[in-house]
């Protein structure tokens, strides 16, 4: 089952899982990133390089984050691929502590790069 990335990552945009994705399944928006499930090779080695742990399986969301996958799949096909660490967002400290649930609202649906 392929991983996503949940709205934690919304506002902070650390890129250090995408260095070590051996298939390049990240797209990046304005204030988050996200993995193409059908791109997705279910390796794992994205999930720990997370600082803020943001990325989970598939298999691991709870009911009320299912709703992350269905973010994933539509703004993969939507926004740049990135294949490079960039480095977090200006504002990544202040908004890491903060749930995907608070964070959502600030989802912005722009592509990044």
């Amino acid at each position: 089952m392929p991983f996503v990335v949940t709205g934690k990552c919304i506002k902070c945009r650390y890129t250090d899982c995408v260095e070590v994705c051996p298939v390049n399944c990240f797209y990046q928006g304005e204030n988050m990133l996200v993995i193409n499930p059908d791109e997705c090779i279910d390796c794992g080695v994205c999930e720990p390089e997370c600082p803020i742990e943001a990325i989970k399986s598939d298999e691991e969301l709870k009911p009320e984050e299912l709703h992350w996958a269905k973010i994933n799949q539509k703004f993969s096909g939507l926004w740049p691929n990135i294949q490079n660490s960039v480095g977090p967002l200006p504002e990544a400290e202040a908004y890491a502590n903060q749930s995907s649930e608070d964070k959502k609202p600030l989802l912005s649906e722009k592509s990044g790069g």
